[in-house]
């Protein structure tokens, strides 16, 4: 290595924190993982996690990176951020957290409200959206702490995303990155600041603007490594922290998406489908697009709520011969159960997955659940594993379908990141599900190389994020298409697939008013 010819990214994810040193080629050069527990419940559908976990975690990645022989930190000539999305601390004036951090996958919610009134109240009443609103303001932890902890409220002095907390610890400032923000705040995503004082969210939430911390676009410096953060970390005291994005924005650019006709499939705990555009379009009404990692741009979203969640679901429920002949060979259990899928034809005999394990919040509705049709007494568990992974494609395809609809642009090209991009069977199902060519990037760590792309682009290392992408990402692997099995995916994806919720609707409305399963909105 040379000098400051590399860059520290710090991944904190909802299962570990990574320290990773990246080259201006976008090649890993070192790597740390710690784990962490993703979080606690003290009461059902709850999860929460010490804050302060998620500091000595990052400070034990790092101090284990200098240990590794190949890391110099005379090389390092930045540092970025990337975090899980969606993760509240609350903190006194010092920064210090005044109690547990709500985690993103935290169910609770905070009933009986006054909904937002005046003119903006009236219009979403004659729009129909006061539902939706509602469900809003039931989600927004602000809420729930005003509610039920006011004494933690009234000791708020900022209500911090994950980003901005660890952000705060590195250089002593109250500030977060723009591309960070997405939650239950009051952000105006499509000017990429915080909303005006006369927005609704303002009015649904009783956050004031002094609550939240200063925001500097993607690829800006947040401020320095402080003498402190230093000590802690072993990162060099002076070094600039370049503003990066939320993880899945981070991943997007890491897997060299920032074309707009170029779509990012995730394949992580959700399943998402991103595409980067520099205009603002919602690819649904009232759901934003998120900022973007590239500065002034937004991302396209749209979620599966328990994606690959549904393959660890399967992998510890049915899973068992092949964990314990993995973990007896020293090997990844991934490989044998693509052996075991691999045996199934495309469209696993008929069997049809709907992957609706979590309600959505408009499409699918909230009253939605997962199904599974056609069974036969030939299915296996084979052929189930096979029809998750071809029921989570089918959803991503309904989401790309209905991106390119709202955007006019063709998606001609896919990515794809996250966990479920290491089986190959599950990306040559992709590939012939959506008939498109469809990539691996070059690394596994996209969501980290992507904040070292806005690292290098700020620190000037790169001239521009054009350039930056072409030089720092590149497909690893491609998986085209099979025309046969294409036209098979295709059949059953329009005259079954795209059906089943419509014809299903009916029966889960029925099965919640009957069991009250799942809670809705004012039930």
């Amino acid at each position: 290595m040379g000098q400051k010819d590399c860059l520290l990214a710090i991944d904190c994810g909802t299962q570990s924190i990574r320290a990773l040193l990246f080259d201006l080629r976008g090649d890993l050069v070192a790597k740390i993982r710690v784990p962490i527990e993703p979080y606690y419940s003290v009461h059902p559908g709850w999860a929460e996690q010490d804050p302060l976990l998620y500091w000595r975690s990052l400070c034990e990645a790092c101090q284990q990176l200098w240990s590794l022989e190949n890391v110099s930190k005379e090389a390092i000539a930045g540092v970025a951020l990337t975090t899980q999305r969606s993760t509240v601390v609350n903190v006194d004036a010092t920064g210090e957290p005044l109690r547990p951090a709500i985690v993103w996958l935290d169910q609770r919610r905070t009933e009986g409200l006054d909904p937002v009134g005046g003119k903006w109240g009236l219009a979403f009443k004659l729009l129909g959206l006061s539902g939706l609103v509602a469900r809003f303001q039931a989600e927004v932890e602000a809420n729930w702490i005003h509610a039920h902890q006011p004494d933690i409220w009234a000791k708020t002095h900022k209500q911090l995303l994950l980003s901005g907390f660890l952000t705060h610890r590195l250089v002593g400032s109250f500030v977060d990155s723009v591309g960070s923000q997405v939650g239950f705040v009051p952000f105006d995503f499509k000017r990429l600041e915080w909303a005006k004082p006369g927005d609704w969210k303002w009015k649904a939430m009783p956050t004031s603007r002094d609550h939240l911390p200063d925001l500097v676009p993607p690829g800006q410096p947040l401020g320095e490594i402080t003498g402190a953060a230093a000590e802690a970390t072993g990162i060099p005291e002076g070094l600039p922290l370049i503003a990066a994005a939320a993880d899945k924005a981070c991943e997007v650019i890491g897997a060299g998406c920032v074309a707009p006709s170029i779509g990012c499939l995730s394949y992580g705990t959700t399943a998402t489908i991103n595409t980067t555009h520099a205009k603002y379009v919602e690819p649904m009404p009232m759901i934003p697009p998120y900022p973007a990692a590239v500065p002034g741009s937004h991302s396209l979203e749209i979620q599966i709520f328990r994606g690959y969640w549904m393959v660890s679901w399967f992998k510890q429920q049915f899973g068992h011969r092949e964990q314990a002949i993995a973990d007896e060979r020293g090997i990844e259990p991934e490989a044998l159960f693509d052996e075991l899928v691999s045996e199934i034809p495309p469209g696993s005999m008929g069997l049809i997955l709907q992957p609706y394990w979590s309600p959505g919040v408009k499409v699918p509705g909230p009253e939605a659940k997962g199904a599974i049709i056609g069974f036969g007494d030939v299915h296996t568990r084979a052929h189930i594993y096979r029809a998750i992974l071809e029921g989570l494609a089918y959803a991503l395809r309904e989401g790309k379908e209905s991106t390119e609809k709202r955007t006019g642009v063709k998606i001609e090209e896919l990515r794809v990141a996250g966990g479920g991009s290491q089986s190959d069977v599950a990306m040559q199902i992709t590939a012939d599900v959506f008939g498109l060519p469809t990539g691996r990037p070059h690394v596994y760590e996209a969501s980290g190389l992507g904040a070292a792309i806005d690292a290098a682009v700020g620190l000037g290392l790169h001239p521009d994020f054009e350039t930056a992408v072409s030089e720092m990402t590149r497909v690893g692997r491609y998986f085209e298409p099979d025309p046969e099995v294409q036209r098979v995916y295709d059949q059953l994806y329009r005259r079954v697939y795209r059906k089943m919720y419509g014809r299903l609707k009916g029966l889960y409305r029925s099965i919640q008013r009957i069991t009250g399963y799942p809670d809705l909105p004012g039930s």
